[in-house]
């Protein structure tokens, strides 16, 4: 809960939903069960945004907005790239760490991929 007892919304861009399913299925074709535990944890990582998404630090690069966006580590390999605007997280991008960060960034602060106002 957060202020006043408010609950974010959550929402996953379609792109960030199609990298989360790139990194289980890829997962998948080495453990089986492994990719079923990747899956429930950056599931229950994602709805944990829910509550309190600030606790979280901000995600500065030089080639981003700063302050815009905000990470949330999910085991040792996963970086949860997100935005909040008023009580609704955004979540955009889920990255491999082992893999380059710019890899799924090029559509950051490029567009509105949920059908919401920019703050740009």
């Amino acid at each position: 809960m957060v202020d006043g007892g408010d609950t974010y919304q959550v929402i996953i861009a379609p792109a960030a939903n199609d990298r989360l399913y790139e990194h289980v299925k890829f997962l998948a074709q080495i453990n089986e069960a492994a990719a079923e535990r990747l899956l429930d944890r950056l599931i229950a990582d994602i709805r944990s945004l829910a509550d309190m998404p600030k606790r979280n630090p901000f995600y500065n690069r030089p080639f981003i907005k700063a302050n815009k966006y905000r990470y949330l580590m999910s085991g040792r390999r996963y970086r949860i790239v997100y935005q909040i605007e008023d009580f609704t997280v955004f979540v955009d991008d889920i990255q491999d760490c082992r893999q380059s960060e710019r890899r799924g960034l090029h559509y950051l602060d490029q567009g509105d991929n949920y059908g919401h106002d920019s703050d740009d």
